[in-house]
C-alpha cells in the first residue's frame, strides 16, 4: 500500500546526534513519508537512533541511505525545498510552510520526486547547501524561543505537506499521479548542470563578476526555479550556453 508522501525524501544534512535521526524516522512514519536520506552524518549510529524511531520506524531507518553531500542526495528530485531560520543575504523569497507544502504536493501529484532538506541541529543550512535548494521555508515561532528541535521541525513540515497533497487529491478528484500535463519537470541534477553552464556562460561575457559570482547567479537560480523548467526548456537553454561558448570562442 503506497504511503501518503511517497516520492517525498525527508534530507538530513551533517546531523549531529543519532537520538534526533531516530526521532525524525518516528515524524516521517507519522507522516506517511516513507524516505530518509543523510549527507555526512557527524555521527551515525543506527542502533542509537532505533529507541526513538519507535517499532513502526525501524523498516525506515534500516533503508536509510547516507550521501557524501547534498547535491548528490538530491540529484534525481524534481524540487528541492530546503528550511531556514535565518533570513536575508543568500535566504530571500521565503515560503510560509503552507506554500512550501503545496507546491510539494503539486510536484508530487505529476508523480516526480521532492527532497525536504534540513540542515545540522546548532547551525542550519550553510549559504553552500542553500544553493542546491529550488525553494526555502522557515516555520515561524517566537522570537524568545526561536529553535525548534529537529525532529520537531520535520513533524511540523511534513504535516503541512500531507495535508496539502490530501487537499491536491480532492481537487484533482482521484487523477492519478503524472497525468498533469506539460512534460516532465528537470531533476536537481540536470537543474544543477545548467546553473554550471549559465554561470560559465556568463563569467565568459563578464557579466558575472567579483570574488563571489555563486552569490550574484543566486536571481538566475530563483528565476529558472519559478519557471518549473521541464525537459525540452532545459535542452534549449543547455544549447544556447554551448552555441555562446563556441561564439566566444
Amino acid at each position: 500500500m503506497a504511503s501518503l508522501l511517497d516520492g517525498l525524501d525527508v534530507v538530513l544534512v551533517k546531523t549531529r546526534f543519532p537520538e534526533n535521526i531516530g526521532m525524525a524516522a518516528r515524524a516521517c512514519v507519522n507522516m506517511g513519508c516513507s524516505s530518509l536520506r543523510l549527507v555526512d552524518p557527524e555521527h551515525w549510529d543506527r542502533e542509537k537512533a532505533r529507541p526513538l524511531a519507535t517499532p513502526k520506524g525501524q523498516d525506515l531507518l534500516d533503508g536509510v541511505t547516507v550521501s557524501p553531500d547534498l547535491s548528490e542526495a538530491v540529484a534525481p528530485t524534481a524540487l528541492v525545498v530546503g528550511t531556514t531560520a535565518r533570513v536575508g543575504g543568500w535566504r530571500q523569497s521565503l515560503l510560509a510552510p503552507t506554500q512550501a507544502a503545496a507546491a510539494v504536493a503539486e510536484v508530487l501529484a505529476r508523480g516526480e520526486r521532492v527532497a525536504l532538506v534540513f540542515g545540522p541541529e546548532d547551525r542550519g543550512l550553510n549559504n553552500e547547501e542553500i544553493t542546491h535548494c529550488h525553494k526555502l521555508t522557515t516555520i515561524p515561532t517566537d522570537p524568545a524561543a526561536s529553535s525548534l528541535n529537529l525532529a520537531q521541525a520535520v513533524l511540523l513540515l511534513l504535516y503541512e505537506c500531507a495535508n496539502a497533497v490530501r487537499n491536491c487529491q480532492k481537487k484533482e478528484g482521484g487523477r492519478a499521479p503524472g497525468e498533469s500535463g506539460g512534460g516532465k519537470l528537470v531533476t536537481a541534477a540536470e537543474q544543477e548542470r545548467l546553473m554550471e553552464s549559465v554561470k560559465d556562460m556568463l563569467l565568459r561575457l563578464d557579466y558575472l563578476h567579483g570574488d563571489n559570482p555563486d552569490y550574484f547567479l543566486m536571481p538566475w537560480r530563483r528565476l529558472f526555479t519559478r519557471a518549473g523548467l521541464r525537459r525540452h526548456e532545459y535542452d534549449a537553454l543547455m544549447g544556447l550556453c554551448r552555441q555562446v561558448r563556441h561564439k566566444l570562442g
